[in-house]
C-alpha cells in the first residue's frame, strides 16, 4: 500500500470589503421579481450589498427605506412597461428626501407599453433626477457595467463631517 495522501490546506481568500449597500427595486405597479433576483446578483457580484424591497413597493415605501438606509445607490426595475410613469412620479420624491439628493439612482428595463419604437425616454428621465437610464433593448448590462465602474468610490461621496459639530 502506499502512503497516505494529505490534502494540502484549504487557503480561502479573505472576504473583501463591501462597497456599499444598494437598494434594489420595482414600483408600485411592478410586481415581477426575476428581475429583481437577477439584479441583486449581478450587484452582489460586483462587491455591493443589496437589499431587495421585492415587487409593488409604494413610493411612500421606497422613499422611507431608502431614507433610512442611506444607499450608496438605487436601482428602479420596471418589467411591465410602466418604468417611465412610475419613476417620473418617484423621482422628485427621491430627490427631496435630504440624505438621497446625491444618491446616485439608475432606472431600468421595459419603462413604456408602446414597444419603445422611435421613444427616447433617457433625457426626460436624466432631467427628472435619474442619474442612468438603462432601456431594454440597448445592451443595459454593460451600460450598467460602465455606469458602476464610473463610480466614485462611496467615502467621496460622503461630505466630511463639520469639524465644529465634533465634541471636543
Amino acid at each position: 500500500m502506499g502512503e497516505a495522501q494529505v490534502p494540502a490546506p484549504r487557503t480561502e481568500a479573505a472576504p473583501q470589503a463591501s462597497k456599499g449597500t444598494v437598494v434594489v427595486t420595482t414600483l408600485a405597479s411592478d410586481s415581477h421579481t426575476w428581475n429583481l433576483v437577477f439584479l441583486q446578483l449581478l450587484i452582489e457580484e460586483c462587491g455591493y450589498d443589496v437589499v431587495n424591497l421585492g415587487p409593488c413597493v409604494p413610493d411612500e415605501v421606497l422613499v422611507a427605506e431608502c431614507g433610512d438606509l442611506r444607499p450608496e445607490m438605487i436601482v428602479i426595475s420596471s418589467v411591465n412597461g410602466h418604468g417611465y410613469q412610475d419613476g417620473m412620479r418617484v423621482i422628485p420624491q427621491l430627490r427631496a428626501r435630504g440624505p438621497l439628493a446625491a444618491t446616485p439612482i439608475v432606472i431600468g428595463g421595459k419603462l413604456g407599453t408602446d414597444g419603445g419604437e422611435g421613444v427616447d425616454r433617457t433625457g426626460e428621465l436624466m432631467a427628472a433626477g435619474f442619474d442612468a437610464v438603462f432601456e431594454d433593448g440597448k445592451d443595459p448590462i454593460a451600460a450598467f457595467h460602465s455606469f458602476l465602474a464610473a463610480l466614485p468610490a462611496a467615502d467621496a461621496r460622503r461630505p466630511l463631517p463639520d469639524p465644529s459639530r465634533i465634541p471636543a
